[in-house]
């Protein structure tokens, strides 16, 4: 058999972007998958008719990496309403984008859930950053995202504690916030230029996508690598594979057992738990979030109330989703959980079914500072070896993509100067 130009470990976002584009100039790509279907992290699963990613993630069409990759019209991408009810003191409470929902603005303005005052800070934080470029947003001086609200922008700690900590909290699995102000920025950004959206067919349509661009045979899957040794890759089975350029585009505690020295090894855990109902328990396609911050709960969506197609004809699907590794065993976390959202809802609550509890135990790498200091990890571990994934550059779809297209351009510049440019 003929050895591939290059070797690819692991068909997540970031292998898949580096297949493309190594495979765009002209080189034969092998990927090789653990797992039963490319897509990493982001894949959909099929219960009775409801499609459930693996945990509660969304798309946010400002990503400029995502952009370049993805063709948005096929994926037919429905949007959350911009912004979010927030639930605190036994009521629900809206915080709207005042320039996208203007006539929500008062709710907004006049809402327990921060200060008028708040709302103002808020607003020019948008404005600021809009007016601000990525490259210059990751050079200002690195905090947590706490600080940042804090001393940067001024946000008080009861807007903080009932909108930021379950927003960002949900989004970075930490309410702490102590990811990066970088990635609290950067996010902050594309939430404010672009939409937050869901696929039709459910999240896993993005690396489906990306695997089509590449030959049928490019991809091979169940395919599980046991070590890395110079250019030759030793699957689990035995088998011994070589290339010129070899890429390791895994998470990072498992690029760390096979070539080492891959920091950070931590990250942030999730569980999302998915409920069937007879019919949506929002008025609009919303996130809600826990502003009161008891209970398990984070936040909740109703995924179909976006993209109608992830619940069959006549029902709803409910995502409740849990930030960390919850202490209770799934029976008491569902109890607990379940117990929380009649109080939110009410009793018609208690009659939903439990369609699944997903853990993803490794959801995020860790972002704390100085994760973004510098803003991307180097990707080249010596000429021919290179690791990629969101935890050389940050944790997100567009994280992963760029990641994944830096190892290419890595690999074509040591290994392959004469290819065509892409």
């Amino acid at each position: 058999m003929k050895s591939p130009d290059a070797l690819i470990i692991g068909a997540g976002l970031s292998g898949l972007a580096c297949a493309r584009h190594l495979h765009r100039r002209g080189l034969d790509v092998q990927v090789l998958e653990a797992s039963d279907r490319a897509g990493g992290r982001v894949r959909t699963n099929t219960v009775d008719g409801f499609k459930l990613d693996r945990g509660f993630q969304v798309m946010l069409t400002a990503y400029p990496e995502a952009q370049l990759e993805l063709d948005y019209e096929v994926l037919d991408f429905h949007a959350f309403y911009d912004g979010a009810e927030v639930r605190y003191d036994g009521g629900f409470h809206r915080i709207a984008d005042p320039f996208r929902h203007p006539f929500d603005a008062p709710k907004t303005l006049f809402s327990p859930v921060g200060t008028a005052a708040d709302k103002m800070r808020v607003a020019r934080i948008r404005q600021n950053l809009r007016r601000t470029t990525v490259p210059e947003l990751m050079e200002r001086e690195e905090h947590t995202a706490l600080e940042a609200l804090r001393e940067r922008w001024g946000v008080s700690d009861n807007m903080i504690n009932r909108f930021f900590r379950p927003f960002f909290g949900g989004i970075f699995f930490d309410r702490a916030l102590g990811a990066s102000s970088r990635m609290f920025e950067f996010l902050f950004k594309m939430f404010a230029e672009g939409q937050t959206v869901l696929p039709a067919g459910g999240m896993e349509q993005i690396p489906k996508q990306m695997r089509a661009h590449l030959p049928d045979d490019a991809v091979r899957l169940n395919a599980t690598v046991d070590a890395v040794n110079e250019q030759t890759v030793t699957l689990e089975s035995g088998e011994e594979m070589d290339a010129p350029a070899v890429v390791v585009a895994i998470e990072a505690p498992a690029a760390s057992r096979l070539v080492g020295g891959i920091e950070p090894v931590e990250g942030r855990s999730t569980v999302c738990l998915y409920f069937s109902a007879p019919e949506s328990p929002l008025d609009a396609p919303i996130l809600v979030l826990n502003g009161d911050g008891v209970g398990p709960i984070n936040n909740v969506a109703v995924p179909s109330d976006v993209a109608p197609g992830y619940a069959p004809d006549g029902r709803a699907l409910v995502a409740a989703v849990v930030v960390g590794g919850p202490a209770d065993d799934d029976e008491a976390l569902r109890r607990a959980v379940r117990d929380q959202l009649v109080d939110w809802f009410g009793l018609q609550a208690g009659g939903w079914s439990h369609l699944d509890t997903v853990h993803v135990p490794y959801a995020l790498p860790e972002q704390a500072p100085p994760f973004l200091s510098p803003p991307q990890r180097e990707v080249r571990r010596r000429p021919g070896l290179y690791v990629c994934g969101d935890h050389r550059h940050n944790g997100s779809i567009n994280g992963a993509i760029a990641s994944g297209r830096a190892a290419a351009r890595a690999a074509v510049d040591d290994c392959f100067t004469e290819a065509p440019a892409a």
